[in-house]
Formats: C-alpha cells, sequence, structure tokens
C-alpha cells in the first residue's frame, strides 16, 4: 500500500523523468518470466541522479520511522535493493545487511551478508514488487535467523492481486513509494500517455499473465 499519495505522485514524477519506469503500449516488452508488459521498471537506474536518489532514500527513511518505528538494522534485498537499501541505512545511521536469493555455493555459504544478532528488529527494503515471491523469500531468510521483520518498505509496486495474497497469507506488512494507479495518473496528466494507452496499461494490469499486445 501507498503511505501518502503526495510521496506516490512525487515519486511517478522522479521515476518517469529518468526513464526508471518506460511504458511502451504500442511497443510491449517481454519479462524473463516470459509475459509481455507494456511496462518496464529498473528502478536502479535513480542511483545514477544524486538528487532522486536522496530524495527517494529520505523519503523511505522518513516512510519508515512512521510506519515501523526506527529498526535495529536495515536489510535490502539483492541484487536490486543493495544500493539503495545501504543509502537507507546510512541515512538512519544503521547497521546494513543484504539477503541473496540463496545461500552461496561455497566460503561461508551465508544467504544473510553482514553482521545480525538474533532478536533484532529489521526492516526489509525493495526496489519492486512483482508477484513478491523474491521479496517474501528474503524474509523467510530473516525469519529463519530469528530476526524480527517489522515489515518491508519499496520504491514501487505493480499491484497485483497475486502480490497482495502473498504478503497478507506470510503476514508481511507492505509499504510503498509509489504504485501502479498513481504512475498512470501521473502519466496521463503530464501526456506520457493517452486515454487509450491508459485502457491497455489498466487491462493488462488486470491479468498480465495473459495479456497480450494484439
Amino acid at each position: 500500500m501507498i503511505f501518502n499519495k503526495h510521496t506516490a505522485r512525487k515519486t511517478a514524477e522522479v521515476l518517469l523523468q529518468v526513464n526508471a519506469i518506460k511504458l511502451q503500449p504500442k511497443n510491449p516488452f517481454t519479462w524473463a518470466s516470459g509475459w509481455n508488459s507494456p511496462i518496464y521498471c529498473d528502478n536502479r537506474i535513480v542511483l545514477s541522479y544524486p538528487p532522486i536518489r536522496n530524495y527517494i532514500r529520505e523519503t523511505m527513511a522518513k516512510q519508515i520511522e512512521k510506519q515501523f518505528g526506527k529498526p535495529d538494522i536495515i536489510a535490502g534485498v539483492a541484487t536490486g535493493a543493495i544500493g539503495i537499501g545501504m543509502l537507507v541505512a546510512e541515512y538512519m545511521g544503521l547497521p546494513f545487511i543484504y539477503v541473496r536469493p540463496e545461500a552461496k555455493k561455497h566460503g561461508r555459504q551465508n544467504q544473510i551478508e553482514g553482521h545480525a544478532e538474533g532478536g533484532a528488529n529489521v526492516v526489509v527494503v525493495e526496489d519492486l514488487i512483482s508477484t513478491g515471491m523474491s521479496s517474501l523469500n528474503a524474509v523467510k531468510a530473516l525469519r529463519d535467523a530469528h530476526l524480527n521483520v517489522k515489515g518491508m518498505i519499496a520504491i514501487f509496486s505493480y499491484g497485483f492481486d497475486i502480490s497482495k495474497k502473498n504478503f497478507e497469507k506470510e503476514q508481511v506488512t507492505l509499504s510503498t513509494l509509489g504504485d501502479y494507479e498513481t504512475l498512470l495518473e501521473q502519466a496521463l496528466d503530464t501526456n506520457y500517455i493517452s486515454q487509450k494507452d491508459l485502457t491497455t496499461l489498466s487491462d493488462w494490469n488486470a491479468n498480465p499473465s495473459e495479456w497480450n499486445a494484439n
């Protein structure tokens, strides 16, 4: 869920501004999953723009404190949220760890990188939520390490029904700076997309796995 509508509008504005989010209803992308999609999101791009990454880290830090209180540790989900998670932790003066998709096959075979004492309160930072499965995999690893996950915050979510169900099932509170609905409002108001494009983008979001550009 978005925490603040004004923040969601501003987040949509900056992500579109630097092409971290691209909307191409007439020339859709193909995701790694094989889905056809009129939208592509890569929030790591914000790291290349100091004013925008500062806006993201400061807004995220303030939202964490308001919604979850100040945790003991910030955890980033590898690889997309390592950079922004570390910036948030630095801004808040907190330790930082990150979580791999799976344990390494060599060395210490860690899945969680960095130092964290059992029982510590953790807020997880993500860059993007689609189905939520990879994000919740990180939560499971943290819980298995006896850490208390207070919740998760992400820059942006597609708002799929399946992700909402997944987070509810695992009893994880998700907060996001921006969401799909507000993104479309911003894109339409700034003439980034047309009314016809809006219909296409809304249809895709309602059934992304079956959507076809034709």
